[in-house]
């Protein structure tokens, strides 16, 4: 039985249109978990390029190590045989004041400023991973409860709508029923746009897009206690300010110590062979030159690098100041914070949607009236808003805590998720 050809050409039309919309199909939403997001942007382009500064400076550090070459010369006067003189020399550049060591140092401190970089990197990377995660996990509870909320404004409207065609409440009591549901409407849209938003926070740190994030499902980790104050202070000193800072004024006195050495003018020696054509023999040739610092002797570099070098100091000391105070000020705001979201979620919450489940049983046996419904509504969306907002402060500090003091903090996240 033979096919016809056209059936063969339709056949592949109808295969090659299915697998162009297989192509065309959009992501599914891929669960990921906190480890996983924080080792994803663990892995992002930002620490890639710090690591790659950080090999780059290393290489340099070897490069300066090297001593100078020597320096190879071929000399030829005159034109006739019998007449021409001919040298060849090597001279050899030896540095003299520890320029080699200085320049060596100078270079082993940029490298241990790129490597305090990247590790400082990584802790700020890390703990933005963090507080961004917590952000869509808390987007996504204050969207499915404006979901919820959504609903029981809609089951006030029919409760309403009953009681007045029973002729036991007003028609007024039904219409504030329908703003209700609508002001919950209006929270849901604004509770999906801010979870919108989180999304792309976040996957602009993990490399994902953001249509395509979805948080793994399992119960959150609590806050957790931090150590004392006194405790972070002494941490602080790892944070990336102070660790710039410090690097700086490290690679600024070796830039001091590199001029200080660049006042000695070095020695170059030369040793070779002199060959005259019409003497028929060759003599040793053997030279020393130096230059005379007359006119220029490196004080303004000199005074420059230490000048820069006061300038770091002091920039140090202004890092630490200013890191003690952003500790102080991000430790009251996450233990505030965090007793205020423990508070309202065992406590607050609780009472408030009891509080308006009552009311609402209330009013369908004609008990209370509907404002009353109304109001203990609000109330409970209030306080899941409050619980909200602390929430997030509460990691939007720890993230800042993380930054500002990352070896502590470091070693209680490994309890952590």
């Amino acid at each position: 039985m033979t096919t016809h050809p056209l059936r063969h050409c339709a056949a592949g039309i109808v295969a090659a249109w299915a697998f162009g919309c297989a192509a065309a199909a959009p992501l599914q939403p891929e669960p990921i978990a906190l480890p996983g997001a924080i080792r994803l942007a663990l892995d992002g382009p930002r620490l890639r390029a710090a690591g790659h500064e950080a090999a780059a400076t290393a290489a340099e550090a070897v490069q300066a190590g090297h001593y100078p070459n020597p320096i190879l010369e071929y000399l030829r006067e005159g034109e006739q045989a019998g007449t021409r003189t001919t040298t060849v020399q090597i001279s050899q550049p030896i540095e003299l004041g520890g320029k080699r060591r200085a320049r060596v140092a100078l270079a082993d401190s940029t490298a241990a400023q790129a490597r305090d970089e990247l590790a400082a990197l990584r802790q700020e990377v890390r703990a933005e991973a963090i507080a961004a995660w917590y952000a869509v996990r808390t987007a996504q509870e204050r969207q499915a409860l404006a979901q919820a909320l959504s609903a029981l404004a809609g089951k006030s409207i029919d409760v309403a709508a009953r009681q007045v065609a029973a002729g036991k409440v007003s028609p007024i009591d039904e219409t504030r029923a329908r703003l209700a549901a609508a002001e919950a409407r209006t929270e849901l849209n604004a509770a999906a746009a801010d979870l919108a938003l989180a999304r792309t926070r976040l996957g602009a740190l993990v490399g994902r897009p953001a249509d395509t994030l979805l948080l793994a499902p399992g119960e959150d980790a609590p806050l957790p206690a931090l150590k004392p104050l006194p405790a972070l202070l002494a941490e602080a000193a790892q944070s990336l300010p102070v660790r710039r800072a410090r690097g700086q004024l490290a690679a600024q006195e070796a830039q001091t110590r590199v001029e200080r050495a660049a006042r000695l003018p070095d020695l170059t020696l030369t040793v070779g062979s002199q060959k005259i054509d019409d003497v028929g023999r060759r003599q040793a040739v053997v030279g020393v030159s130096l230059p005379l610092p007359l006119f220029n002797r490196n004080e303004g570099k000199l005074l420059a690098a230490l000048r820069r070098s006061d300038k770091a100091r002091d920039e140090l000391a202004a890092a630490e100041t200013e890191t003690a105070s952003e500790l102080g000020t991000a430790y009251t705001r996450y233990e505030q914070a965090r007793l205020d979201a423990d508070l309202l979620r065992a406590e607050v919450i609780p009472s408030a949607r009891s509080a308006y489940e009552l009311t609402l049983t209330g009013f369908e046996h004609g008990k209370f009236a509907f404002l009353d419904v109304l109001d203990a509504q609000r109330t409970w969306a209030r306080v899941q808003a409050r619980q909200w907002a602390a929430t997030q402060e509460a990691w939007r500090a720890w993230a800042d805590i993380a930054r500002l003091a990352g070896a502590a903090i470091e070693q209680e996240g490994r309890e952590q998720p």
